[in-house]
C-alpha cells in the first residue's frame, strides 16, 4: 500500500501517547480475549490494556525489554504476561479470532478453504538459540514459514532453522492448519515446494491439494505471479514491525509469538477501518 494522503491521515494516531496505544474499540475488541481475574490469591493490580500497550510498543519499535518506558508497567511484569500468554496459547487464539473477524467483515466465510505458502529467512543475533545456514539465500539464521488465506491474514505460522528446506517445512505448517481450519485443504505455493516428496508428506496426513505456481522460464525481470504475490504482501505488512526485522529471540517459540503480535496489530487497525472511513469513528 502505497502511503497517500488519504492513507496518512487514515492511519495518524498523534491523539494517542504512543502511536503503538491501542484506541478504546480496539481494547474493546481485545478485552473479552484476555484472562479473567482468578477468584482467589492476590488481586490483579496491573491493567492488562497497558500490558498489551507495552507489548505493541516493543513490536511497533524494536526496543529492548528494559528500554520500556517507564509510564507502562514494570518490564518484568510485562514480560511475565508475554511468555504467560506465550505459553498458554493465547497470542494464537486472539490471532485466531480477530481473523475470523475480518473475514466476515470482508464478507467472506469465517474460516478459509485455501492457503498460501512462503518463507522467509532472516538473520538472528547473538544471543544463541537455534539456528542455521540458508545457502541459497547465504543468511545464518532462521526461517519464517506461514500461511495465509486469500485476503492476506496470518493463519498460521511456524518458525524454524534456515538449514530446513521448504518443503521440510510446509508439512509443520499444515500439521497447525488442520486444527484450526478443518475445512482447509488446498495450499498454493511457489516452485521450491515442487516436488513427489512434499506430495506424499502431504498424503500421509490427509486429504490436501498441492497447487505450484511457478516463475515461467522466459520471464525476465520482476513478474507478478497469480495468488502467489498475497503472502509477499503479508511479509511486507509484518515487516513494519522493528522488533521482526531481526530475529533477536532465544528460543523458536517467542520468535513466532512476536510475528503473531505483529499481526495481531495490523489486525486491530484492519478491522476499524469501516468505522474512520464512513466518518462514525470517534475514539
Amino acid at each position: 500500500m502505497a502511503w497517500t494522503e488519504i492513507t496518512r491521515r487514515q492511519y495518524r494516531r498523534d491523539d494517542l501517547t504512543y502511536a503503538s496505544d491501542l484506541r478504546d474499540r480496539e481494547w474493546a475488541l481485545l478485552a473479552p480475549l484476555m484472562p479473567p481475574q482468578k477468584r482467589y490469591g492476590r488481586p490483579r493490580r496491573t491493567e492488562l490494556r497497558r500490558v498489551v500497550e507495552a507489548v505493541l510498543y516493543i513490536v511497533s519499535t524494536g526496543c529492548q525489554w528494559r528500554a520500556l518506558p517507564h509510564d507502562f508497567p514494570p518490564y518484568t511484569t510485562v514480560q511475565g504476561y508475554f511468555y504467560a500468554w506465550l505459553r498458554e496459547g493465547r497470542w494464537e487464539a486472539i490471532n485466531h479470532v480477530l481473523v475470523m473477524l475480518s473475514r466476515e467483515q470482508e464478507g467472506r466465510e469465517a474460516t478459509p478453504s485455501v492457503g498460501i505458502l512462503d518463507s522467509q529467512s532472516v538473520k538472528t543475533a547473538e544471543n544463541g538459540g537455534p539456528r542455521g545456514y540458508d545457502a541459497g539465500k547465504k543468511i545464518k539464521g532462521r526461517k519464517r514459514h506461514i500461511a495465509t488465506d486469500t485476503l492476506g491474514h496470518l493463519i498460521v505460522s511456524v518458525v524454524h532453522a534456515t538449514n530446513i528446506q521448504d518443503r521440510d517445512g510446509a508439512p509443520l505448517v499444515a500439521e497447525k492448519i488442520r486444527p484450526l481450519f478443518p475445512w482447509l485443504r488446498r495450499l498454493i505455493a511457489d516452485g521450491g515446494y515442487a516436488g513427489e516428496k512434499l506430495q506424499k508428506v502431504l498424503a500421509r496426513m490427509g486429504d490436501w491439494v498441492l497447487d505450484i505456481v511457478k516463475r515461467s522460464d522466459r520471464a525476465q525481470g520482476f513478474v507478478l505471479l497469480p495468488t502467489r504475490w498475497i503472502v509477499e504482501r503479508t511479509f511486507a505488512w509484518l515487516g513494519r514491525c522493528r522488533r521482526i526485522n531481526r530475529d533477536v529471540e532465544a528460543t523458536l517459540q517467542a520468535s513466532q509469538a512476536w510475528l503473531i503480535v505483529a499481526h495481531i496489530r495490523r489486525l486491530l487497525r484492519k478491522l476499524l477501518r469501516p468505522l474512520f472511513e464512513s466518518g462514525s469513528y470517534c475514539g
